[in-house]
């Protein structure tokens, strides 16, 4: 049976060639006989003006601009630094700006704002907590806003920086 099917395969494919090729080869004749086309010239370059560059007093742009006069300003490393080794908080991962006082509450004796992220949750926080993505401390809670400590970087060190955040007017 296999070898009826071989035979039978081999007989059909021998069937489906064509030996004549004239069409073919009466084509390719004619593509060859088609004269060439042209390549366009690529368009002349435009003119540029030239400058000459006559230094006079000016100075030479190819070095540093340096006056004597001016006071280079030293940063000096305090020292701070964030810790590396502290757990992030939750409100760190979102810059101050998009952070919204929206109320404080005492427990216990103890004064908690409440703030809102940019993604509508509201969260409790107190003195110590940190939020913003500058390290920010928070020192004082008033009724009206959150006073914290950034540390800024500056240079290869960082300077402490006051920042706030205020309580959100409702409309």
């Amino acid at each position: 049976m296999r070898w009826l099917a071989v035979i039978l395969a081999a007989g059909l494919l021998a069937g489906c060639s064509n030996h004549d090729m004239s069409d073919l080869k009466a084509y390719v004749a004619e593509v060859k006989a088609r004269p060439p086309s042209g390549i366009s010239p690529p368009p002349e370059p435009a003119e540029v003006e030239t400058f000459l560059y006559v230094p006079g007093d000016r100075r030479d742009p190819f070095t540093p601009d340096t006056n004597p006069n001016e006071q280079v300003e030293t940063v000096v490393d305090s020292g701070l630094r964030p810790d590396p080794n502290r757990r992030k908080e939750e409100l760190e991962f979102f810059p101050l700006d998009s952070l919204r006082m929206v109320g404080t509450l005492e427990q216990d004796g103890k004064r908690w704002a409440l703030v809102k992220d940019k993604d509508g949750t509201i969260h409790r926080v107190t003195t110590g907590n940190h939020m913003g993505r500058n390290y920010g401390r928070i020192v004082e809670i008033t009724e009206d806003k959150i006073k914290l400590v950034e540390l800024v970087r500056i240079g290869s060190g960082y300077q402490e920086q006051e920042a706030e955040v205020s309580l959100e007017q409702s409309e």
